[in-house]
């Protein structure tokens, strides 16, 4: 028999790790064996040493990480310079086409000019010489007229023609220019396009490494927290298997139990989860458990075989409860998970405890309430599973428990 410390220690358990269906699927037996733990144990020690070997496949992917960030960041880097100078090189072509656009500009001018220049010495005559001035001149103010003139028109046509070739060879340097500058800055933008599909496609690498890094933790977190729960299962069924049967033997062998123990101030929950609906719901589980004749075996919750617990636990399961409202705990720990109902208020679906010295931590049967004094209930792996009365099994507690 298990001291008070044991049954505190699997209350904790019991308490602290949710119990599913997962014990008919996990254990080979309804109380696994110690043999069933070890190789549960073992399992796990295999899936550590591949967690150790995903580990080292993760530090190797951190390091690829690393790599393809310093690319991904030098790209980006590439792009920007590229984009600077594509900057410098789009003002450098404006200003050379500015530059171009004014030399165009004087050229015409001065083009201009000459063509005035040549209109007026037409009109003037073919024939307008200085020889010709001084023949045909009316006096001498008239002479000194039309020196005058012929100089001016000399000055203003030698002046015409240097700006002319000037400007002309300013805007052939300013096409130059700009020819040059227009081509620099279309092969900046190339610059920029490729520098974008470098960096877009480092991006991208670095994102699949990204996510493929998260599969592989995600996969090797789901692979551990299973076979740990395996292996936390399979220890707590055996634990909870082994109290309930410890306990019932020393009931057995433990005389002068009451047929009905007396108060001594117990407490239990202050409220219910379940409605009237639900509890029926139970009951008519247990009962067609009862009359399908299934075993009982210690450990065990269904759907072949049942022990006391396990009844209990299957049929409000049945009825719709589910974790973490409803836990698959042992008979003494069920006390405390109910609401306290006197022997003359029970209903259909509720509680039955017995104990064998009338405390909390030595109850170790427990049962549905059928209505009308009876219970359905998984007896003993001798009796099975019973329709009997709730009187039937010495040291009933003096409350029931509405779940």
């Amino acid at each position: 028999m298990k001291s008070t410390k044991s049954v505190a220690f699997v209350a904790i358990l019991a308490l602290s790790i949710p119990l599913t269906p997962l014990y008919s699927a996990i254990a080979k037996t309804p109380k696994p064996t110690l043999k069933e733990i070890r190789e549960a144990k073992e399992k796990e020690a295999e899936k550590k040493r591949e967690a150790d070997k995903a580990q080292a496949k993760l530090n190797a992917a951190n390091k690829t990480l690393k790599q393809l960030t310093v690319v991904a960041d030098a790209a980006q880097a590439k792009y920007v310079k590229a984009k600077a100078e594509l900057a410098v090189a789009t003002k450098r072509a404006k200003a050379a086409a500015n530059h171009y656009k004014e030399a165009t500009a004087a050229v015409t001018a001065t083009h201009n000019q000459i063509g005035r220049l040549a209109t007026n010495a037409y009109i003037m005559g073919s024939g307008f010489t200085d020889f010709d001035a001084v023949l045909k001149a009316d006096g001498p103010q008239d002479l000194m007229d039309r020196l005058s003139i012929l100089d001016t028109l000399g000055q203003n046509n030698k002046t015409a023609l240097t700006r002319y070739k000037f400007a002309e060879a300013v805007a052939q340097e300013a096409k130059r220019e700009a020819d040059e500058t227009r081509q620099a800055q279309e092969d900046a933008t190339e610059r920029v396009e490729e520098a974008k599909k470098e960096a877009d496609s480092a991006e991208a690498e670095q994102q699949k490494e990204v996510d493929k890094l998260q599969k592989v933790q995600d996969q090797l977190a789901q692979e551990l927290n299973s076979a740990r729960k395996v292996r936390l299962t399979l220890e707590q069924q055996r634990q909870l298997a082994i109290l309930e049967e410890e306990n019932a033997r020393r009931a057995e062998r433990t005389p002068g139990q009451a047929k009905i123990w007396t108060d001594d101030g117990f407490s239990g929950r202050a409220t219910i989860r379940t409605t009237t609906e639900q509890r029926l719901k139970a009951v008519e589980f247990a009962k067609k458990q009862v009359l399908a004749k299934k075993p009982y075996i210690w450990g065990d919750e269904g759907p072949n075989a049942f022990d006391c617990s396990g009844l209990v636990y299957a049929a409000y399961r049945s009825a719709g409860l589910g974790w973490p409202n409803w836990d698959r705990l042992n008979s003494s720990l069920y006390w405390g998970y109910t609401k306290r109902i006197p022997l003359n208020q029970l209903e259909p679906g509720d509680l039955l405890f017995y104990s064998y010295k009338g405390t909390v931590n030595t109850i170790h049967h427990i049962s549905i309430y059928a209505g009308d004094g009876m219970m359905w209930e998984a007896h003993s792996t001798k009796k099975g599973l019973l329709f009997s009365s709730i009187y039937s099994v010495q040291g009933l507690m003096p409350y029931g428990g509405r779940v």
